[in-house]
């Protein structure tokens, strides 16, 4: 840390001497962003491989970086520093005593084979808590449901007992304005036809304009004085006038294509479908869209025996799913729980820890039935979590002959650095993200 990116300062030059050095060697770690570091800067490798990477601080407090015999400024061994170094203090101690910090670093080290069975699980453990959590919800709210469900289902009997088309309100509406112009026509025609013609029912109260003049003709054609009588061609003139006003009208009402009593049905059903527009929706597609969403939440409101048993037998199908997923999680880590122990006990001997030895322990984290997340394993009830069923733990042995006991009790500050060292150059090997 000192050569690649602690702060110089020029205290830390000894007394009488003119410049503090340090250098730092590295082997085996060129990945391609350490590459391009070094090429960027112009270093070069030894002859052996290795990367040599120099800090010095003049008693004058002027600071100086090498990297790979070449000068270069200090923000480029902080970049190399960031790549290859993790520095470790007593207080990254703290990170190992979280459980679930210590099985992040099991499943990092065991890599695909956790984590393909996980994602499985994890897939599977979703659907299984929808489930439960839809049964529970419709366990608990059937009579508050229930009641919802009446009402839907009094709603879509109403608008079935109706039977409304999509847009039929807006269909009904254009034949009511093009009737009505039609009965407006038609009660004219008829008025002026009687006027003209007489009541059709030969009513004689209701002669009309041709009875009129017919009376009008016979009491002049009997009259004794002629001046009367001349008149009574010009009123036979009239009447031909009339009589064919009267048969062009009727010709016209005979043209008319509306039925006097179609009207009557459409308005009848106009107010069918208002009572449906008044009570769901506008107008009759929002109606039928109201009904379409009904239909969705009574599916869902179903609490039914025969619904619930449904959703029990789906969440019972997916708990055994679940249950084999997280038994080959378990298994997994088992396996890579002996490797990561071996590994990391193998590089403790290198950090004046030769005789301690590290284990890795899987255990399931036993639960119980009034756990919302309970899951049998194996015959086992355990608390599926989102990261499985397991709880991991790093044991220590001081030295053989020591009992196991977890690592942050039986190391001292100190041990446990080393420790997190040894995780950490192992979790490199292990990691490519690392």
């Amino acid at each position: 840390a000192a050569c690649c990116r602690g702060r110089a300062e020029a205290s830390k030059v000894r007394n009488g001497s003119g410049r503090a050095s340090v250098e730092g060697r590295f082997e085996g770690v060129f990945a391609g962003h350490v590459a391009r570091i070094v090429a960027d800067a112009g270093g070069e490798t030894d002859e052996d491989g290795s990367l040599i990477a120099l800090r010095s601080v003049g008693a004058d407090g002027r600071s100086r970086a090498h990297l790979g015999g070449r000068s270069v400024p200090v923000s480029v061994l902080s970049d190399l520093a960031d790549r290859l170094l993790a520095v470790h203090g007593q207080n990254d101690q703290l990170r190992l005593l979280r459980p679930s910090e210590q099985r992040e670093v099991l499943d990092r080290f065991a890599g695909d084979d956790v984590a393909e069975p996980l994602r499985q699980y994890r897939e599977v453990r979703d659907e299984w808590l929808a489930v439960v959590a839809e049964l529970m919800e419709r366990t608990s709210r059937s009579r508050e449901m229930a009641q919802q469900a009446d009402l839907l289902k009094h709603g879509l009997d109403e608008i079935a007992a109706v039977d409304p088309k999509p847009g039929e309100d807006a269909e009904l509406a254009e034949q009511v304005k093009r009737l009505t112009a039609t009965e407006e026509l038609r009660a004219a025609a008829s008025g002026a036809q009687a006027a003209v013609s007489g009541a059709a029912d030969g009513d004689p109260d209701q002669p009309g304009a041709l009875g009129l003049i017919g009376e009008a003709r016979r009491r002049l054609a009997g009259a004794d004085d002629s001046a009367l009588r001349d008149l009574e061609p010009r009123l036979a003139e009239a009447e031909m006038l009339l009589n064919d006003v009267g048969a062009e009208l009727g010709g016209y009402l005979d043209g008319l294509d509306a039925d006097p009593g179609l009207l009557e049905q459409i308005l009848a059903r106009q107010a069918e479908l208002k009572t449906l527009t008044r009570k769901y929706a506008p107008d009759i597609d929002g109606v039928l869209a109201w009904a379409e969403d009904a239909n969705s939440r009574l599916a869902s409101m179903d609490t039914s025996e025969e619904a619930l048993a449904a959703l029990a037998a789906r969440r019972d199908e997916l708990a055994a799913q679940l249950a084999v997923h997280a038994a080959a999680v378990s298994a997994a880590r088992t396996v890579a729980a002996a490797e990561l122990a071996g590994a990391v006990t193998e590089e403790l001997s290198g950090l004046a820890m030769g005789q301690a030895q590290i284990e890795v322990t899987v255990k399931r984290r036993a639960t119980d039935a009034s756990d919302p997340q309970a899951l049998r394993v194996d015959g086992e009830l355990v608390h599926a979590g989102g990261s499985g069923v397991d709880d991991v733990e790093l044991m220590l042995k001081a030295h053989p002959a020591a009992p196991a006991m977890p690592v942050h009790k039986a190391a001292s500050g100190g041990e446990l650095s080393r420790v997190m060292l040894a995780i950490e150059v192992v979790l490199a090997d292990a990691d490519p993200r690392v």
